[in-house]
């Protein structure tokens, strides 16, 4: 009773409400849910294709499966580059706590100021930012152990490169991204990446897969490349060059091996070097393969190819003796001369002593495209077949444009240029007998076909006065061998500068092969600007390929042609230029 009498007495309570405002918030209800059905049709029906890619934009993501790089083995299956797993650090800016303590030992961790990890987490929009690539396990645990909320890692993979410096210029390296950027990691890069493969899948915003969808494409793994390279026989080749540039104080050095029954390049190495695992402020001197990419007058390297010439054209015989006396030449306006003047010397003396003009005078009985014809045949002026990046061809000029001093200069080394690798090419005709090999990087292990450039006969010649070098009197008896016996040739040039030549600058080589009477490798040497007091190559290159011809051979198993005891070793006569 009481409470009818309270619903009557209050004016509010009691007041009838209108019809229409009743109508009103029905219509509007009813409304509100025509509106939210319509909506639902055009999303789920008229629009759908449009919030599908909405939602798999936001949430839909494509992930890559990395394929396993391919590894890099010398001759003998040793590693010379391999993959390993390895944390690289992400995060999002927006979720990272803002701990001042905790971030001070992540950027410690990662090896970047405080500042710097800083302003990359300065971007609260973006989603996903890196803070450091590959980093070693030990810190991935460590920063693992921080626990920062919005700090993540991903898997990825990182090269290992065993061999170091040793091997640097014949193996290269790949990128953060794990692509080939110099040597055999850039030259057969496509082999060894392999192809990614993939999978699509939904992520939550911290990014952590939920759901599977669509198909999976597995990755291709690349293919392991074999090389023709002997590790064992590149690091003892490098140490021994290292050792020459440091004792001589040269500014830098190169070796090259060749097996010559093969083709296949066993060494090839550089200093300045580098450590492909750790490039930190890597200059353009250590990166370059020098023995590949630098040029230089060969100087009397040259010597053997102009007698050889000689022999084929009839022109004189190993035995012919010609006048060397006053140890001076003139040929038109220019004068050529000897170091030392010799008299009479036989055709095998020229190159045992190195005589200037001796050469000069056979030089100057054939026809400039003779020469040009011989030079080019053994590989100079074009590039070596190698697929390795800034192989070089170097310079020969057209025959046709060759002045008589032109012509004389060259036969001796000068005018020309060439690589020590094109040099050590151009010697395997004396080492086989008068074929040109073809060369590779990669293991074969079989007998290649040469390409026929003088006649056997003369090319056995020439490697008789090759050895002659080595020996007394020759200009390079620091190459004998103990256990081998060895012939080559010396060179010893002035380096250019401007347009002329240093007066005090030099380059000194020394290009071989071993045993003489089978031969199974040629090995060059160069050193560059020695600045020790000696320059010439029978001093400064010659040892260096006595110690890597020994070496190289034993590794073969080649048994030793002579008998194992110290040799004696003759006063070197200094080489002409």
């Amino acid at each position: 009773m009481s409470r009818s009498i309270a619903y009557t007495s209050s004016p509010l309570l009691a007041s009838r409400t209108p019809l229409w405002r009743s109508k009103l918030i029905v219509a509007t209800i009813a409304l509100a849910f025509v509106a939210l059905a319509g909506r639902a049709v055009y999303i789920q029906v008229i629009a759908n294709d449009f919030f599908i890619r909405q939602g798999q934009v936001r949430f839909a993501r494509t992930l890559e499966l990395p394929a396993h790089r391919g590894r890099i083995l010398d001759r003998n299956g040793l590693i010379l580059a391999s993959s390993v797993p390895a944390q690289s650090i992400w995060a999002i800016p927006e979720d990272v706590e803002r701990d001042e303590l905790a971030l001070k030992k992540l950027a410690k961790l990662l090896e970047m100021p405080l500042a710097e990890l800083n302003k990359r987490l300065e971007d609260e929009d973006k989603t996903f930012v890196w803070l450091k690539r590959q980093v070693d396990d030990a810190v991935a645990q460590q920063i693992q152990t921080l626990g920062i909320k919005g700090i993540y890692q991903r898997k990825e993979y990182k090269r290992q490169y065993p061999e170091g410096e040793a091997a640097a210029h014949v193996v290269g390296f790949t990128n953060v991204e794990d692509i080939g950027q110099e040597g055999v990691e850039l030259a057969f890069n496509k082999a060894l990446a392999g192809r990614n493969g993939s999978r699509r899948v939904i992520k939550d915003r911290l990014g952590r897969v939920v759901e599977a969808v669509g198909e999976q494409i597995p990755p291709i793994d690349g293919q392991d490349l074999e090389l023709s390279v002997d590790s064992k026989v590149q690091f003892f080749a490098y140490q021994k060059l290292r050792d020459a540039v440091l004792q001589h104080k040269a500014k830098a050095g190169s070796v090259v091996v060749l097996d010559i029954v093969s083709g296949e390049v066993l060494a090839l190495a550089n200093y300045p070097s580098y450590s492909p695992g750790n490039r930190q402020n890597l200059t353009g001197e250590q990166l370059r393969n020098r023995a590949l990419t630098d040029t230089f007058e060969p100087g009397s390297t040259m010597k053997p190819f102009v007698i050889a010439l000689a022999l084929e054209k009839g022109i004189t015989t190993p035995q012919s003796q010609i006048q060397t006396a006053p140890g001076r030449l003139m040929v038109g306006s220019a004068m050529i001369s000897d170091a030392h003047p010799h008299g009479v010397l036989t055709v095998n003396e020229i190159i045992q002593k190195s005589s200037n003009v001796g050469t000069v005078k056979l030089a100057m009985q054939m026809q400039p495209r003779e020469m040009w014809d011989m030079f080019s045949q053994v590989g100079l002026g074009q590039k070596p077949h190698l697929p390795f990046p800034g192989a070089v061809s170097g310079r020969l000029r057209a025959y046709k444009t060759w002045k008589p001093i032109e012509q004389a200069t060259m036969s001796y080394g000068y005018g020309l240029s060439t690589s020590l690798f094109q040099l050590a090419h151009a010697y395997s005709v004396f080492a086989r007998d008068g074929d040109l090999v073809p060369v590779t990087m990669q293991k074969t292990g079989e007998p290649a076909a040469g390409v026929r450039v003088m006649d056997a006969r003369h090319a056995s010649a020439v490697r008789n006065m090759l050895h002659m070098v080595t020996g007394p009197g020759g200009t390079a008896p620091k190459a004998q061998t103990m256990g081998y016996s060895v012939g080559g040739k010396t060179g010893t040039a002035h380096k250019q500068e401007g347009r002329g030549y240093a007066a005090k600058k030099y380059r000194g080589f020394f290009v071989g092969l071993a045993p003489v009477d089978k031969p199974r490798i040629v090995v060059a040497v160069m050193i560059d600007e020695p600045s020790n007091g000696k320059y010439f190559g029978g001093e400064v290159a010659a040892p260096v390929f006595s110690e890597t011809v020994q070496q190289t051979l034993r590794m073969l198993g080649i048994q030793p042609d002579m008998s194992v005891k110290p040799q004696i070793v003759a006063q070197a006569v200094q080489e002409s230029f």
